[in-house]
């Protein structure tokens, strides 16, 4: 079926679509032999295919490409290099993460690759997590919005999507060697929650990862790939490990459908799968009904995206040997992908600050200075560093299998010097982080100064000045500080562009009086300069909004990172053998936005928080019950009547395959309305956003996401805004009924806000 257009009000509903699937997948197979069905859980290993990833072929199915990454195709050539996952959802524009996705979908078939290995969407526990950017932000719904669209538009290409890393893989510090601890109520209601979502898109494939869960590996964890992924929200699709997750053969029997690369430890030339898992079989230790069903899954999603068909591309790059001419044909697959790039890099960059009138920018300034590294090109070219590793210009994204080549990168200093001859503004400019009283002095009489600084992080395979995936703290890299008061010392219209991989500790100097602007960027891709002056001289009114807390300092946050050490060993290099760390998820269900209300702690800048270069009036609330009539009312079953009847009445969900992706609690339940107006001289794009708040007996925290949208209105013009909300969206998870009921009370209390602490509108949900 083809997807749902963004935002309609419906449950996209892919059963028909996967009934045909398994039946073709059936058929396939149905001559197979065992060792031929176990070929296709088992990945030919570490560098023996053209991919990072690779099934076989086998008699008329031709094997599988599996490549990443969440932003571009990795390690291939004529690639676009879009903005992260974390960009995406700073735009909290769903029409953006929709488009987003569907033009890396189409590079990936271009490409050839069956499997795009992504979105990633594990939350942003941990302020300094690692691969934090490559995700979606710190809250459960937003990331879940996201990962909706980004599936719905990578497989609306033809690719099939990977949801990972399945799940509370939220730190890279002895990732192998963690056990997160996490009840029941936490997991379902935070971690789970995208993942569900995912599933709801159709995600054909998920990727377990590589710690362990309350004690067990990912991937071998029964409760949560058969219990919760496979029953509880009915995934079609096969589930495969993270490369070299596999921990052991009888990780079938508890739901891994597929071993990646296929190798013990990468290179070795070994396997749990395999010839191992066809002994295992053999000697009654497990049915060959379950290798059925593995293989079954596998070719059903193939099917299910329908890349059987003669004309899908077949891979033609090479992964490991990116000049070999026979095995790269070098094919272009960029399209005009780079609008979108820029267009998202505008809508994903946040205005943190703006007084006396800094920004936009008019084109009248005489005297532009720029300090700081991040302003201009890498020394030797946007690839520097294998896999970004490294630090050099402009930070457009962080570092490890989360990204792309460049195959071209537009710095700030190109941009601004394009944009600036237009005006014939004098530039001058400094790349030394570390020369300030040099850039103090350069900053002098200047009618403007824009301060770059950056901070970075990324997979734990890849150590960067001390930061082993994880950032070792939470302040700007190369000084960024220091050159920002140095610069701001000398100049009262200082304005400091930041491009994070997550939130910075910006106490130092954000109060300071010269420091009269703040733009928060992000990783916005290789549109990173344009996009930047697209916000800077007014053409893109800033509509982004923070996807996390920034926090006035560390402390404020509810964890950290958790370390460990093991003797003789680095984290990058540690690898199976006991649990070295527990980490206990005791905060619960208080995490970022929702710790800081719990505390009553001030951020410095709360979730969901950006300015505009206009401003918004709200008004007329409107909270309506949403009654089913006519057809839609006779589609339903009586099953979902009594559902829904049982939800009113405060009861749990039924117990049951799917439960928790059932249409009747995912359908439209209450219909919010009100009115936007903009009550300023330009025209701008506002997020308003719903929080709801239970009922204290409920235990939940104070404010929780609900809903948002985008809304963009002329000077003096106003707009209805409607944002539904279903029962999945009023709902607690009931640990002990192992349901989805409301919380206790006649009403749930709502706002409409335009961030987490600053609402507009005030009302109630009659539940």
């Amino acid at each position: 079926m083809d997807p749902p257009a963004v935002g309609a009000p419906v449950v996209p509903d892919f059963e028909a679509a996967w009934a045909t699937a398994y039946q073709k997948a059936e058929a396939l197979l149905a001559n197979f032999t065992l060792h031929e069905k176990i070929n296709i859980t088992t990945g030919v290993g570490w560098e023996n295919g053209l991919c990072v990833g690779n099934i076989g072929a086998i008699r008329d199915f031709p094997g599988l490409c599996l490549e990443d990454s969440p932003l571009g195709v990795r390690d291939a050539d004529f690639v676009t290099a879009f903005p992260a996952g974390i960009n995406s959802a700073t735009t909290w524009n769903r029409a953006l993460m929709r488009r987003r996705g569907l033009y890396m979908g189409r590079e990936h078939v271009a490409k050839g690759v069956n499997i795009a290995l992504g979105p990633m969407m594990n939350l942003g526990r941990n302020a300094a997590g690692g691969r934090n950017w490559e995700g979606f932000g710190a809250d459960p719904f937003l990331s879940g919005e996201t990962a909706y669209e980004t599936v719905l538009g990578l497989q609306g290409a033809g690719v099939q999507a990977c949801a990972k890393h399945f799940i509370n893989n939220e730190q890279e510090h002895y990732r192998t060697l963690e056990s997160s601890n996490v009840d029941d109520r936490t997991q379902h209601e935070l971690y789970a929650h995208p993942f569900l979502k995912a599933v709801m898109a159709g995600v054909s494939s998920v990727m377990c990862s590589y710690n362990l869960i309350n004690g067990t590996y990912a991937c071998e964890n029964d409760k949560m790939i058969n219990d919760i992924l496979k029953r509880e929200f009915g995934f079609q699709g096969f589930v495969m490990s993270d490369w070299g997750a596999t921990e052991s053969t009888i990780s079938a029997i508890t739901g891994l459908d597929m071993t990646m690369a296929g190798d013990i430890t990468l290179g070795s030339h070994t396997t749990f799968f395999g010839q191992n898992l066809t002994a295992y079989v053999e000697n009654g230790t497990i049915p060959e009904s379950r290798i059925d069903d593995m293989a079954t899954r596998i070719i059903s999603a193939w099917y299910f995206l329908h890349q059987d068909t003669p004309t899908y591309p077949t891979p033609n790059f090479n992964a490991f040997l990116p000049l070999d001419p026979t095995t790269n044909a070098h094919i272009d697959a960029q399209d005009s992908h780079y609008r979108l790039v820029r267009e998202m890099g505008a809508a994903s960059t946040v205005l943190l600050k703006n007084v006396r009138g800094a920004l936009p920018l008019t084109g009248r300034e005489r005297g532009l200075f720029m300090a700081g590294s991040d302003a201009g090109p890498a020394d030797i070219g946007p690839n520097k560093f294998v896999d970004q590793g490294g630090q050099s210009g402009v930070l457009a994204m962080g570092w490890g299998s989360g990204t792309a080549n460049f195959t071209y990168l537009i710095s700030p200093y190109e941009a601004i010097q394009h944009r600036a001859r237009k005006h014939r503004t004098s530039i001058s400019w400094t790349f030394d982080d570390f020369d300030l009283d040099r850039a103090g002095n350069m900053a002098i009489s200047q009618t403007l100064c824009l301060v770059f600084i950056n901070s970075d992080s990324g997979e734990d395979y890849i150590v960067v000045d001390g930061n082993e995936g994880d950032r070792k703290n939470l302040t700007a890299w190369h000084g960024g500080d220091d050159l920002v008061l140095a610069v701001a010392a000398q100049n009262n219209n200082t304005v400091v562009i930041v491009h994070s991989v997550g939130p910075l500790i910006l106490e130092p100097w954000i109060d300071h009086p010269n420091v009269t602007a703040v733009l928060w960027a992000g990783l916005p891709g290789t549109e990173a300069g344009n996009a930047l002056v697209d916000v800077l001289y007014g053409d893109w009114n800033p509509s982004g909004r923070l996807p996390y807390t920034i926090a006035k300092n560390v402390g404020d946050y509810p964890t950290m990172i958790v370390q460990g050490e093991i003797e003789g060993e680095t984290p990058g290099q540690a690898g199976g053998g006991d649990v070295v760390l527990d980490i206990e998820y005791s905060e619960g269900l208080e995490i970022d936005y929702r710790w800081f209300d719990a505390k009553n702690i001030t951020p410095r800048f709360e979730f969901g928080f950006g300015l505009s270069y206009t401003t918004f009036e709200y008004s007329n609330l409107s909270i309506v019950k949403v009654h089913r009539v006519g057809d839609d009312a006779d589609e339903d079953d009586d099953d979902d009547d009594d559902d829904e009847a049982r939800w009113d009445a405060g009861k749990a969900t039924r117990i049951e395959e799917g439960s928790s992706t059932a249409l009747w609690l995912h359908r439209p339940a209450y219909n919010v309305t009100f009115e936007v107006t903009n009550t300023g001289d330009v025209y701008g794009g506002d997020i308003p956003q719903i929080y709801i708040h239970h009922p204290p007996s409920a235990g939940e925290p104070p404010s929780i996401l609900r809903g948002f949208t985008n809304v963009e209105v002329g000077a003096g013009e106003s707009a209805v805004v409607s944002i539904l909300l279903s029962r999945y969206d009023l709902s607690i998870w009931d640990v002990e009924q192992q349901g989805w009921r409301r919380g206790d009370g006649s009403g749930i209390g709502l706002t409409v806000g335009v961030s987490s602490r600053e609402g507009r509108l005030y009302g109630v949900v009659p539940v």
